[in-house]
């Protein structure tokens, strides 16, 4: 990596934890070594999802090591997802780099991210991996049929082979703050609130220890989540296909008049044609029912309006702290006056 300046903004960076253990500390030492070699301010927000190993240990142990180091404890595990969306929540930084604990996204590209969002002058850096190390032939097939299958059914374009690991400055967090829905694709999300958003590429590493939590049970509901919040399309297909069957419908019922008219004595008797036609509009009706059963079960979810996550505990992190005093805060810092942030448990 070439040498990169200092800079002065203060950036956020965002880590979801699921049974990290066996990585936090590798994790912490490479952004704690990144983050102080290039920002003279800069905050870990590690999310605790309702880990059942050592990591909430770990973590509070940093914590009380490291005054740059907070941490959100969730009441119980709530999913990747709605933990980065507390960390976007509870961040005060200019900038917040969202990525993963696992270290298959490198702390390393993070002064580059910021380099680019400076010199583009852009809203979002999003990491596009032109290479994934450590997978299966299978996780990457599957992960290049959602990305092209999601792209086709969006009503937003969404830049294929990407993660959650991503810039987003002050404009991009504001506005994402203000999305109301509880089941959130952030990826999806962040592309649709649009701004300026520019690529930086890198290669993804294998998982420094551990085991994937990303179970081929989540990945479905993952992908389930991402049509249905950020597509209709599925609606359109289902109505296509009821306009198709009727069509196809009509045409049989053609045929079989003008055999009964014009060929009687070719017409074939027998209740393997009925039962084929019956099972295939039977299935039609199913999945037309299937497809409005899952939006309607997605409404459910969200007129219920249950909060994402439920915060146990906050370590280190101001109180009362809104988005407003955190502005206040660095625009003091810009024009030289003195400010101190004291954090308290």
């Amino acid at each position: 990596m070439n040498e990169m300046p200092m800079y002065s903004s203060f950036v956020s960076v965002i880590v979801p934890c699921y049974n990290e253990q066996q990585v936090l500390s590798e994790t912490y030492a490479r952004l704690t070594q990144v983050m102080q070699a290039h920002f003279t301010r800069y905050e870990l927000i590690f999310i605790n999802d309702g880990s059942r190993d050592a990591t909430l240990p770990i973590l509070k142990m940093m914590a009380a090591d490291d005054s740059n180091v907070s941490v959100l404890s969730f009441s119980r595990n709530f999913g990747h997802q709605p933990a980065v969306s507390a960390g976007i929540a509870n961040c005060r930084g200019e900038v917040a780099i969202i990525i993963d604990a696992d270290l298959q996204d490198p702390p390393e590209l993070i002064p580059d991210m910021v380099k680019l969002w400076k010199d583009k002058a852009c809203n979002v850096v999003y990491a596009v991996r032109s290479n994934r190390e450590g997978e299966t032939f299978f996780k990457k097939l599957t992960a290049k049929a959602f990305y092209r299958i999601i792209n086709y059914l969006a009503e937003v374009p969404l830049p294929a082979d990407t993660g959650d690991f991503r810039l987003i400055d002050r404009k991009i967090i504001n506005a994402f703050n203000q999305l109301s829905e509880h089941n959130k694709y952030i990826r999806g999300l962040i592309s649709w609130v649009g701004f300026k958003q520019e690529p930086i590429y890198y290669q993804r590493a294998e998982r420094f220890a551990g085991s994937t939590k990303y179970t081929l049970g989540k990945m479905l509901k993952f992908a389930h989540s991402s049509l249905l919040y950020f597509s209709h399309k599925p609606l359109r297909m289902a109505s296509s296909l009821g306009v198709i069957s009727v069509g196809i419908a009509m045409v049989l019922l053609l045929w079989v008049v003008y055999n009964i008219i014009f060929l009687p004595n070719q017409l074939v008797h027998g209740w393997a044609s009925l039962l084929i036609v019956i099972m295939f509009f039977g299935g039609i009706q199913m999945l037309t029912i299937g497809v409005l059963g899952e939006y309607i079960s997605s409404i459910f979810d969200e007129i219920k309006n249950r909060p994402e996550f439920i915060i146990d505990e906050r370590i280190n992190f101001l109180p009362e702290t809104t988005i407003e005093e955190t502005l206040s805060l660095l625009k003091n810092q810009r024009s030289g006056k003195s400010s101190k942030a004291v954090y308290t448990e």
